[in-house]
């Protein structure tokens, strides 16, 4: 009995630690959103946010596309048995991330007037927005690059150093968001430098692990391999969708918003969309800190252990999902008024309703984002696709066309907690399907 319960005890340490370290380090990625966001809507009121909210899927679609294969060859890396073809996934997932973000930063470097316009901003919105598009998105390999280092280092048994180098970035930015836009005078343009420049910061930190004694990555002289993509991207595309829904509903919500309200009403969804970034980030701190537990105890067979971590993940799931909604709930005036320096009263007015309606939706959408995560470390690709696709495209979507015709803004805002709730029913039926079977 005493050495069942110092078992146990050990998978709650283990689960404490690296979900505790998880989560910390990407608060700290979403705390600088809110910092661009804070100082954009100091410098350039309610039309910088509208800004920001337009250019965020692009930074949405760099950010998926790098936790893909990041996250998809770093779980490769963990359950590969054959150490030939293992040493291989690293090399590999920064060769094509290299190929993806240099491809980015020709096309939207080139045309980011273009890409504003496709995303919906008129000839103001344009004008303010192309130097910080511009900014931010030739440092697309970087930021992809830096997927891959921070979800390997984590898999390679150092998570506090992966905490460390996201911590670190973020902490970079922030500051030098302040600089760059006030002391200096760069304005927007500052917040996209200091933007760009973080992911350089958090790659120099990771880089510490080749150092390390027990480090098991190195760098491979190869060609890229398609199929070792492939085969890594099936396992991270959770990871691809839990970013990439962000910049799904974002789109479409602002298009639709555009029809309802114009640009006042993006700015108010803009605010929703960043206090969201931040409690999606706890989900994904969440999933990414169990991710690596689950893969170890499935290639070692350790059937239990791999069912405690899916019952704690559950749990913590749904505590985090009920603190959010009390603060939402309780705190909703206080939250808009950060961004809102303007003191517009159309703009709260918009936000106030949507933030609360919205933020229900995290009570289904933090199982859904740990449930796709651990089907993926579980090497169950098709549940773990079935899921993200759901919420991040399929459901998010075709809830917001029809929720908006009916109910206008309000539909819009209930859109995302109806299309989580659909989706918990089809992630409920994988997980239960799944223990019928074992």
């Amino acid at each position: 009995m005493k050495i069942a319960n110092r078992r146990e005890k050990g998978i709650y340490a283990l689960f404490a630690r690296y979900v505790s370290l998880n989560i910390v380090s990407i608060i700290a990625v979403s705390c600088y959103v809110l910092a661009d966001t804070f100082f954009i809507s100091r410098s350039g009121g309610p039309d910088g946010i509208t800004v920001l909210n337009l250019c965020l899927p692009i930074y949405n679609i760099i950010y998926a596309i790098g936790a893909m294969i990041g996250t998809g060859s770093a779980i490769r890396f963990t359950i590969e048995k054959n150490e030939g073809r293992r040493s291989r996934y690293f090399t590999n997932a920064l060769l094509w991330c290299l190929i993806f973000g240099l491809a980015a930063a020709l096309i939207g470097g080139s045309r980011p007037d273009l890409i504003l316009h496709l995303m919906g901003g008129d000839s103001q919105i344009v004008r303010i927005g192309i130097p910080y598009l511009r900014i931010f998105i030739l440092f697309s390999p970087f930021f992809m690059a830096n997927q891959v280092f921070t979800a390997f280092v984590r898999n390679d048994g150092a998570p506090a150093l992966s905490m460390t180098a996201t911590m670190s970035s973020s902490l970079f930015n922030i500051l030098f968001d302040y600089i760059f836009v006030f002391p200096m005078g760069m304005g927007i343009a500052g917040a996209g430098l200091a933007t760009a420049i973080s992911p350089v910061v958090s790659i120099s930190i990771c880089c510490l692990h080749f150092l390390a004694g027990d480090n098991n990555l190195h760098i491979r002289k190869m060609l890229p391999d398609v199929r070792l993509l492939v085969s890594s991207c099936k396992l991270g595309i959770s990871s691809f969708v839990a970013e990439m829904s962000q910049g799904v509903t974002t789109t479409l919500f602002n298009f639709l918003i555009l029809g309802l309200e114009g640009n006042i009403g993006v700015a108010a969804y803009g605010i929703v969309a960043n206090f969201s970034i931040v409690g999606t980030s706890l989900f994904n701190g969440l999933a990414q800190g169990t991710q690596p537990l689950i893969s170890r105890f499935h290639l070692t067979g350790e059937e239990k252990k791999k069912r405690q971590i899916l019952r704690l993940g559950i749990i913590t799931a749904l505590c985090i999902a009920l603190l959010i909604n009390l603060a939402a709930w309780t705190q909703t005036d206080l939250l808009i008024s950060i961004f809102n320096s303007s003191r517009s009263a159309m703009l709260s007015r918009i936000a106030h309703p949507g933030l609360r309606i919205y933020f229900t939706g995290f009570l289904c959408s933090g199982l859904n984002i740990f449930l796709a995560s651990s089907f993926s470390a579980d090497d169950k690709a098709a549940a773990s696709a079935c899921v993200s696709l759901s919420r991040g495209f399929a459901a998010i979507c075709a809830f917001a066309l029809v929720l908006s015709r009916l109910f206008g803004m309000t539909g819009i805002w209930a859109s995302y907690p109806a299309a989580e709730a659909f989706t918990l029913m089809l992630a409920l039926g994988w997980l239960i399907s799944g223990s019928r079977k074992k």
